[in-house]
């Protein structure tokens, strides 16, 4: 059978490893990655997370041992969230303003024995608030306005505490203008803030919900997080968050909202991060575990994907295991 001519062969690019290696358009590396991390209290414990198979809550003795080993596979980044007894939880989430609590001397102790490591913060109240919400409730309703005040003296504090971001998570209006003042006004200028600018109402979150022990105590959080069906509104949030001051525009969930990530790269000259959450981390895993598909693969692949859609950050609990083929690639 004679072949036709074809001046264009795509499979040409495709024939050997070294071929394809060499016109690979999109990589990897260790520093594109954000490890998210949890702490309890106590001393000497450590605590899987059952719907997130190797992943772990440590106390802060252990958690220091943890991001050591992080260091060395070339993991520099960090997210830290505090899991804290219900005992601990008030309305107006006053533990976050603690300086002796679980939270802000965790922060002291991870940069007094790693000062090179990067540690970024959680702003919210649902950690510490005993209505599990992002904001202040009042007769059922989350408050904007009166949480602005709670989240930028949690913000101040973190600061203070050697937070090198911050990361405010609520989705409240004019947040970010609102701790970039307070932040400046207290000295920290250098603090940088990485938004969750389009923040989804995602079912993707229960895993995470289920290590801190945060789930909303009623109702849930579409009045504040995004609409999964919008897909513009993430233009006006980028547009608000960048005037007022955020240093890194975040995309959460990733992997359902990879259009979100496209569309904001596109759209800013910021860098763009993007969480990798808790329930696409549990859905692989799982699926892996019952021997359903390639768990690394099925890793590389989605990390690939985040990237290529284009985020320059990572937040993904995969990072350890990622960063480990990576090195021996």
């Amino acid at each position: 059978m004679t072949t036709s001519f074809q001046p264009r062969r795509p499979r040409r690019n495709r024939q050997s490893a070294a071929i394809r290696e060499m016109v690979q358009e999109t990589r990897l590396h260790v520093s594109d990655f954000i490890f998210p991390v949890f702490v309890m209290e106590g001393a000497g414990q450590r605590t899987e997370v059952a719907s997130m198979p190797g992943i772990f809550r440590y106390s802060p003795d252990l958690l220091l041992d943890e991001i050591g080993r992080c260091l060395d596979l070339g993991i520099t980044t960090f997210d830290l969230f505090p899991n804290l007894p219900e005992a601990k939880k008030d309305k107006y989430a006053t533990e976050s303003q603690n300086t002796e609590g679980l939270y802000l001397q965790t922060i002291q102790r991870i940069k007094a024995k790693y000062p090179e490591a990067c540690i970024m913060t959680d702003v919210a109240m649902d950690p510490y608030s005993s209505d599990g919400h992002d904001g202040l409730v009042d007769d059922g309703q989350i408050l904007n306005d009166e949480t602005l005040e709670i989240l930028s003296k949690m913000a101040v504090a973190q600061a203070q505490a050697g937070a090198d971001m911050l990361g405010p998570s609520d989705m409240m209006d004019g947040r970010v203008g609102y701790m970039r003042q307070a932040l400046d006004n207290a000295g920290h200028k250098n603090v940088a803030i990485m938004s969750y600018t389009a923040k989804y109402a995602s079912a993707f979150y229960g895993p995470f919900r289920d290590a801190l022990d945060s789930a909303p105590k009623f109702g849930d959080k579409k009045t504040y997080q995004m609409n999964p069906a919008n897909r513009r509104e993430a233009l006006i949030e980028a547009e608000l968050d960048t005037a007022e001051g955020a240093d890194i525009l975040m995309v959460k969930p990733a992997l359902a909202y990879l259009d979100i990530i496209s569309l904001l790269r596109q759209n800013s000259q910021l860098p763009i991060a993007a969480y990798n959450v808790s329930g696409e981390y549990a859905m692989i895993k799982a699926a892996a575990q019952n021997g359903w598909l390639d768990g690394e693969r099925a890793m590389m692949e989605s990390l690939m994907a985040i990237k290529r859609a284009g985020a320059d950050v990572i937040l993904t609990y995969f990072a350890k295991e990622a960063a480990q083929l990576l090195a021996n690639a």
